[in-house]
């Protein structure tokens, strides 16, 4: 099986750095690691390069043009170009423990899909770690609310996969989610009208549910920290809200302005 990491990124080469190199010291090396740049400045290309040289995983730069927030759209396009059967997805800001696509692949299981967990750092533990301060996260100086999501346990992570949250879409977290990439064109991947912050991964999550895929929640593994930053706006979330009661009530699987814009009628009646 080979394991593509999907890294969204913008306009932040500071956090994408440290996140680079905590994916190159996994335990389990992905086939490639895709950028998905939603249209950061040039800077982020260079940063890019210069990591290449430091690591023997293929990193694949998929960038489009700055017209807003359109993570959706570049999520598409990088699933379009991914190599792996298994596409483990998670944010620029984010630092990886060095079991993160091991813990991944214990849960990775045809017919499902898995949604895992973060620790979020408060802004001084986030100032330190990009300073070069500190190379790891302190654990016990982070919020306690949290602190469990910082530990790992084979037997407590197997037994908790198809119980924690079973019936729940509350935990749903786009920086720490895995897909079978034939099961994210099933659905045609992301809803591209979702544009600005909110619910597209909880959109995609209800699609990928009524086409049969079950959810998995990847507890005591998987560890992620969440480096601080302000929120996006949440202008259009209203919207997103709306679409997402849609998809809920009608039990939609295909999305129509997702990876494939052609209409599925017509594409399944003229091959």
């Amino acid at each position: 099986m080979l394991v593509s990491l999907m890294i969204s990124t913008y306009n932040w080469k500071e956090a994408l750095s440290l996140c680079l190199y905590s994916a190159f010291a996994q335990t389990v090396k992905p086939c490639e690691i895709l950028i998905a740049d939603d249209g950061s400045r040039d800077d982020t290309k260079q940063l890019i390069d210069k990591m290449r040289a430091k690591t023997d995983i293929p990193i694949v730069h998929v960038w489009h043009e700055d017209k807003g927030f359109r993570l959706s759209a570049i999520r598409n396009r990088s699933i379009e170009r991914a190599k792996g059967d298994y596409i483990i997805q998670i944010d620029g800001d984010i630092l990886l423990d060095r079991h993160f696509i091991a813990d991944h692949l214990e849960l990775a299981e045809k017919g499902y899909f898995v949604c895992g967990s973060r620790v979020l750092l408060g802004r001084m533990a986030t100032a330190r770690l990009l300073r070069g301060v500190e190379t790891h996260p302190a654990l016990f100086k982070q919020d306690l609310s949290f602190l469990l999501n910082a530990f790992r346990s084979h037997t407590l992570r197997l037994y908790l996969a198809n119980r924690y949250a079973k019936n729940s879409m509350l935990r749903i977290r786009g920086c720490n989610m895995a897909f079978w990439k034939e099961d994210l064109f099933r659905v045609n991947g992301y809803n591209e009208s979702l544009e600005m912050w909110g619910q597209e991964d909880v959109e995609i999550s209800y699609r990928l549910i009524h086409a049969g895929i079950q959810k998995k929640q990847l507890k005591m593994g998987g560890v992620q920290f969440h480096l601080y930053h302000k929120f996006a706006s949440r202008e259009n979330l209203e919207y997103h809200e709306q679409v997402l009661r849609k998809v809920i009530e009608e039990k939609t699987i295909w999305c129509e302005n997702g990876i494939v814009k052609e209409d599925k009628a017509y594409k399944e009646n003229n091959g």
